[in-house]
């Protein structure tokens, strides 16, 4: 029975970092992503400036 609870313990941790790592970019993701386009849109400004 101990081996089950160990077992029982470690499922729940498991799935609680998964939960606290999906939360932590869940909340972080619109920052990344606007980073990106804000980099891309200066990578894009870039490119044009020096075809023209």
């Amino acid at each position: 029975m101990k081996e089950a609870t160990g077992e029982l313990n470690m499922t729940v941790i498991t799935i609680i970092a998964i939960g606290a790592i999906i939360a932590f970019f869940w909340l972080l993701w619109p920052n990344i992503q606007n980073s990106i386009n804000d980099q891309w849109e200066n990578i894009s400004d870039n490119d044009y400036h020096l075809n023209n």
